[in-house]
């Protein structure tokens, strides 16, 4: 943003206090408080107020002042489809945002679908702008606790049933794959169903839930898999799909939600998630990628989506209101 706005225009970073300087000593900082969900002060200095949190409490009063909304995903209609009254508390608290917002984004038209579906916009536009992607070099890896010692699929992601990671010990019928499942823990029953998995496929030495991983070791893992394998059910954008192709690797995902948009001709994808089914597709797309153009052109997908990019289209949405 900083580097794409003209010199007439200024961006204001509203922030808490532990990240003060976090874009550099000469941008603009506003520290955020707590009781700021009741009023924030001095809000009316500002032309607009771009809230990049759905269900964020943290909007200015004045009416004066105009509101961009990006809504990242729907998922809880998924997480928390067994509890009705939540479901319903979300959804008023988001259309209550939408009412009161002069511009909605999306970050995939997924997502934008869902919005139109869900929620009555009145006749607001819903724009579409996709994430970018930066991808940090670091100094090579070559020794630590959880290094595999046989070629490897890799996932990242909090491991929660939405990820759908249980399928994925099927993938190492057959073969000698390691399969390293990367992200925090926040479900241990759901782990358990991952590990009961394993045990029913004869592969639960082979599958290793290391838990969450330093940028370090995730640039590692991408670098070094045999393929991502990516099987969510709910996401509204998928970055890690992105983080993949950068390293130009074999990316496999789900047909669901938006994954077919963001990884497009560049991925292959599991129909279902019967094993027999999935381990074709996975031996299928690995000879395809090796005999292929697939890896140019999963690096060159990656490439597309651009923090460039993204920051000129949400200048072009704030001089729009």
């Amino acid at each position: 943003m900083i580097q794409n706005k003209h010199d007439d225009e200024q961006i204001t970073a509203y922030i808490p206090s532990n990240a003060i300087n976090i874009f550099g000593k000469n941008v603009k900082y506003f520290i955020q408080k707590p009781w700021h969900k009741i009023f924030i002060p001095r809000a009316e200095k500002f032309n607009i107020w771009h809230c990049s949190n759905q269900v964020s409490r943290y909007f200015p009063t004045d009416k004066n002042i105009k509101i961009v909304l990006t809504i990242h995903d729907l998922n809880f209609l998924i997480e928390k489809k067994n509890r009705r009254s939540k479901v319903d508390k979300l959804l008023k608290q988001i259309q209550k945002q939408i009412d009161r917002a002069s511009a909605v984004v999306c970050i995939s038209h997924f997502v934008a679908a869902q919005v139109k579906e869900y929620f009555n916009l009145e006749q607001k536009d819903v724009a579409v702008i996709y994430n970018g992607c930066t991808i940090n070099n670091y100094p090579e890896v070559h020794s630590f606790n959880d290094l595999p010692s046989k070629p490897f699929l890799f996932t990242i992601g909090t491991v929660l049933p939405k990820k759908n990671f249980h399928v994925l010990p099927a993938l190492l019928k057959h073969n000698d794959y390691e399969l390293i499942i990367a992200g925090n823990y926040s479900d241990p029953d759901y782990i358990k169903k991952i590990k009961a998995e394993a045990l029913k496929f004869g592969v639960s030495d082979r599958v290793k839930i290391i838990g969450a991983i330093s940028d370090e070791k995730r640039s590692w893992y991408y670098k070094n898999c045999k393929a991502f394998v990516f099987p969510s059910m709910a996401e509204g954008f998928g970055l890690p799909v992105i983080e993949a192709m950068h390293y130009s690797k074999p990316v496999f995902l789900s047909n669901l939600t938006s994954l077919p948009e963001i990884g497009g001709d560049a991925a292959y994808y599991f129909d279902n998630f019967d094993p027999e089914s999935m381990q074709k597709a996975l031996i299928d797309g690995l000879n395809d990628f090796s005999t292929g153009n697939m890896a140019k052109k999963a690096k060159q997908r990656a490439l597309s989506f651009n923090w460039n990019n993204t920051a000129r289209a949400y200048l072009e949405i704030y001089k729009s209101i």
